[in-house]
């Protein structure tokens, strides 16, 4: 199964994991498509070139030590980690609930080599330089303290490791930035301040070598390398 059809599986959902959520991230429940076309700017096709984007860069047969924070429900990850049985795999996440979703889906699909751990990726509980990858969807533009996020992520990827992902930044979408704005932000879903696609650039070019970074609407995707020394 390539990276495209291990996308389309997450967006099938597992019986009663069913949420809103995982409708409106996957834009694949009725509910999930209008807030995705009403918010996004985005439709089923746009929603996954930006997660596949995303996701690009691990490898097919990626058989290191990754770190995935924040995991959410696992909607979008967990068709993925079932054709890595070689990887040694950790979620994270802050909730709780969200997290006990994603160990759901895990075990149903009966996958291989993975953890789950409570915690703060504003000090993660990892020792530096563990992980061959690191990879954080949607999540950065939730996190309180961003600094100390991307400062956790570094320390703990090793020498010539990847850093992926994706998240919102402001300024490419209008209609987006005004629900984040007057929606998002006071319902505590999203903290400011949110990067742009120049800020972002400059944060990861400064931190990282062989930068990639690409949008489709308000969603920048990214990945890159930290230097071998």
């Amino acid at each position: 199964m390539n990276r495209k059809e291990q996308i389309k599986s997450a967006y099938k959902g597992l019986g009663g994991e069913k949420n809103f959520y995982d409708g409106m991230i996957t834009c694949s429940t009725l509910l999930g498509r209008a807030v995705c076309g009403l918010v996004w700017n985005m439709d089923a096709e746009k929603n996954a070139n930006y997660l596949a984007q995303a996701l690009s860069a691990i490898p097919e047969d990626f058989s290191g030590k990754m770190l995935e924070v924040p995991v959410g429900t696992g909607v979008l990850t967990m068709p993925i980690y079932e054709a890595l049985p070689n990887a040694d795999k950790i979620c994270l996440d802050y909730s709780a609930d969200m997290m006990a979703r994603a160990q759901r889906k895990a075990a149903q699909r009966k996958i291989k080599n993975i953890q789950f751990q409570q915690g703060d990726v504003g000090a993660l509980p990892f020792a530096e330089q563990s992980f061959d990858l690191v990879l954080s969807l949607n999540g950065f533009h939730a996190f309180p303290d961003k600094k100390a996020a991307y400062n956790e992520i570094f320390r703990v990827l090793k020498p010539g490791g990847t850093f992926c992902g994706c998240f919102y930044v402001q300024g490419e979408n209008r209609r987006t930035d005004y629900f984040v704005k007057h929606f998002y932000t006071p319902k505590g879903w999203f903290t400011p301040p949110y990067e742009t696609v120049a800020s972002l650039r400059e944060r990861l070019n400064k931190m990282y070598a062989a930068v990639n970074l690409t949008t489709v609407e308000a969603m920048a995707c990214f990945s890159c390398k930290k230097d071998e020394a």
